[in-house]
């Protein structure tokens, strides 16, 4: 498969939970962060989920395995995550997602967010984040962050919202 049919891949970067700690332990350790237990729970919760998670679910899921969880440390933890590059902020969904690249440079993606089941595909499309920096440079404004969230319905509830109107 081509590098431009993988970024466009939904599938490309699936990972468990466990793999996906394993590879932020990896990042981590390279430049000199501290991956704690609790931050390497909150990532394995977030990467396991299989769609955004809003802060208070994860404490929820938190709790069965960290008496002290509460709401303090799990902001913590994710303020740490996102500002390191291992999970996106989801704003329009206030909701958090592995980021499919932890041990790579801080990057921008458009994620493509189902209104319906909440699911989140980062699209990796080099085309449209190149677009939009150069759009903006045009326009004399320096970008420092771009996330895209596009919303409407993932192809699996597309088929549902179609069958139910047959």
């Amino acid at each position: 498969m081509a590098h431009d049919d993988r970024c466009t891949d939904p599938h490309h970067h699936v990972y468990s939970g466990d793999a996906f700690v394993a590879e932020v332990e990896r990042s981590c350790e390279a430049r000199g962060l501290r991956l704690t237990p609790l931050r390497a729970s909150a990532l394995r919760l977030i990467a396991d989920a299989g769609r955004p998670l809003k802060a208070y679910e994860l404490l929820d899921r938190m709790k069965a395995t960290h008496e002290g969880a509460a709401p303090p440390t799990v902001y913590r933890a994710l303020d740490f995550l996102l500002e390191n590059g291992f999970i996106h902020k989801l704003s329009s969904i206030n909701a958090f997602v592995a980021c499919h690249h932890p041990g790579g440079e801080r990057h921008a993606v458009p994620f493509l967010i189902c209104d319906v089941c909440q699911s989140a595909i980062e699209l990796e499309d080099l085309q449209v984040v190149k677009l939009l920096d150069d759009r903006a440079g045009a326009l004399g404004f320096s970008p420092r962050a771009q996330t895209l969230e596009v919303h409407g319905l993932c192809a699996a509830c597309a088929a549902a919202d179609t069958a139910d109107r047959d």
